[in-house]
Order: C-alpha cells, then structure tokens, then sequence
C-alpha cells in the first residue's frame, strides 16, 4: 500500500489498485499552499469522517472532478448531494463492502457540523479490510474505550491517528490508542496546522518510540510505501 500525505488530516491509500482519498482539505491550508494542488489530486473514493470546513474543503471540487465516490455519514453525504455530488454512498455506524474491501464506519468522539451550518451527523473513523492489508483511521476524535473493539475486526497493518490534541487526541493519548487497537505503526494527522495544535515533532516520536511504538511524520506532499 502506497500513502501520500496532503496535510492536516487528508490523505490518499493506494491499495488494491484503487485510491482512496481521506478528508479533503487542501485549500484553506497555510501549509500545504505552493507544495500540494488539488487540481491534480485524483481518487476513486473520497471517504469523510465528518462535516468540520477542515476535512471537506475540497469535497466538492475533488468529486466534481474525478467522479470518486463519496463516502460518508448520512448527513455529510446529502451536503454533498445538495452541492452537486450525484456519486455517493452514505453511511452510518456499521459495515458496507466495495471493491477495495469491506469498510467499517466506527464512532469518533468530536463534534460535525457543515460549512454551511447545517447538522453534520455523528463523526467517525474508517476501518479498511483490504486484499493488500488492514488499517484504521480514527478521524477527528479523543481516545475512547470503543478502540478496543479494534482487534476483534481486524489485524491492522498500519493506523492512522491525531496527535495535535487540543481538538483531538494528542500524542500521549495516541500512544494509549495505539495500545488499544494493537498497532505499532502509527502515521500522525491533524498537527501544526493551526496554533492551537503545533508539536514538538521529536518528543511526539520520543514519546512513540519509549513505548515500543513507531510514529510516522511526513511532509506535505510525501509519500511512503507499507
């Protein structure tokens, strides 16, 4: 599996020889401003944790553009629907299978609302079973006992997780997560990109590495094999 990092929380998994594109923000991101276009951003699906202008940003465009699949709760779905999307597939707490694997939507512990205002429904995360492997990405969330349930789904290859903390998790509370659904390689999301959530990269790492864990920071623009 091949993942590439866009900033904050958005990113894209290639597997199974499709792309699956994870919370659309480019636009609106300081940092990824001269490194990342999102014109040129392409997908299959576009799977979206929850409403917040900072992980649907580009839903639109992106959607409008490739003809990804949207995929999403219920109420983020139909924002999409009304701004145009046709492509989609809504969802809410449970499992549904497509052509890269099966796909669970489990609860996160935030809040969702759209940019327009309206009523985003229930934040979550993505579990991928996938031909190539397994892995979770937990979305916008503080750690909850629920991350638990994660090992009786699946063996994860890798996970994705916040470690920025104010809004989310930081990288203590991670490292208990990571415990949780027993994953040693975690790739951190949703830091530095506003003041409230910027880190020191090497006591992150520091904190991962004590507990036997390995934390993956990339660039914005970089991308990795697993």
């Amino acid at each position: 599996m091949k993942f590439t990092f866009y900033g904050h929380s958005c990113f894209v998994v290639e597997t199974g020889g499709k792309k699956l594109l994870f919370d659309p923000f480019i636009n609106g991101n300081e940092l990824a401003a001269g490194v990342v276009d999102a014109d040129n951003i392409e997908a299959d699906y576009i799977l979206v944790s929850h409403g917040h202008g900072d992980h649907v940003a580009d839903l639109v465009s992106i959607a409008q553009r490739t003809g990804a699949l949207v995929i999403g709760a219920y109420e983020v779905v139909g924002w999409a629907e009304k701004n145009g999307i046709n492509n989609v597939h809504p969802m809410n707490f449970g499992s549904a299978h497509f052509p890269f694997g099966k796909l669970h939507f489990l609860p996160a512990a935030h809040s969702s609302t759209m940019p327009d205002g309206t009523y985003g429904g229930n934040p979550g995360g993505f579990l991928v079973h996938g031909a190539e492997g397994n892995f979770y990405y937990s979305g916008d969330t503080c750690l909850t006992m629920d991350m638990q349930l994660l090992p009786r789904y699946a063996k994860l290859d890798f996970a994705i997780l916040p470690i920025g903390g104010n809004f989310t998790m930081d990288a203590d509370d991670a490292v208990i997560a990571s415990e949780f659904i027993q994953c040693n390689k975690i790739i951190g999301v949703h830091f530095d990109t506003f003041g409230y959530i910027k880190i020191d990269h090497e006591l992150v790492k520091e904190k991962f590495n004590t507990a036997g864990k390995e934390l993956i920071l990339l660039g914005i623009g970089e991308s990795i094999e697993l």
